[in-house]
């Protein structure tokens, strides 16, 4: 209740201002996390691009993406390989979400996430924080790699297999321009 409070509270501040233009900050981060036969990995979006735009209160547009080249892992040239292949870098170089609609006190933002050249409506739980000068959103979502058409890398000739659940961790700063 005493969030919801001091939310409402910032927002009514922002009511009646006109529309302003955020950018997303270099601080900023993604995190994929994962598990295959062998092991648990985590890869991390070395560099991300990202907009929002606030109005009477709200978010009126939010964008965000990140180029799949710049998903890395600390295991090296190989495991990047067989991510890029599985997120078909060559055909689709972007993954991307679009916010449509926020809701419950923009504690909920929908919209339409693309990965691999399939794009699916998501539904991202968020914990908000304003300030004067920043909106940041930081939160997870468990995606399947099926419902994208990618099919989980593999390598040793199958013995190592990542499992078709990962979780997306952010936390994502968008400054006031």
């Amino acid at each position: 209740m005493k969030k919801i409070l001091i939310l409402l509270s910032v927002l009514v501040g922002f009511c009646g201002t006109a529309q302003e233009r955020y950018e997303l900050a270099a601080g900023s981060t993604l995190k994929i996390h994962g598990t295959s036969t062998a092991h648990d990995w985590t890869v991390v979006a070395q560099k991300m691009q990202g907009s929002l735009q606030w109005e009477a209160g709200t978010i009126a547009n939010l964008t965000f993406e990140v180029l799949v080249a710049d998903i890395q892992s600390e295991r090296g040239a190989a495991m990047n390989k067989k991510m890029h292949t599985a997120l078909k870098m060559d055909a689709h170089p972007k993954v991307r979400f679009l916010c449509e609609k926020a809701k419950n006190t923009d504690s909920v933002l929908l919209g339409t996430l693309g990965i691999a050249g399939v794009d699916r409506k998501v539904e991202l739980n968020v914990d908000p924080l304003l300030s004067k000068e920043s909106i940041r959103f930081t939160g997870e979502k468990e995606l399947v790699l099926q419902d994208f058409d990618m099919k989980p890398p593999s390598a040793m000739f199958g013995q190592i297999v990542v499992g078709d659940t990962v979780r997306v961790q952010f936390d994502l700063v968008f400054t006031r321009n």
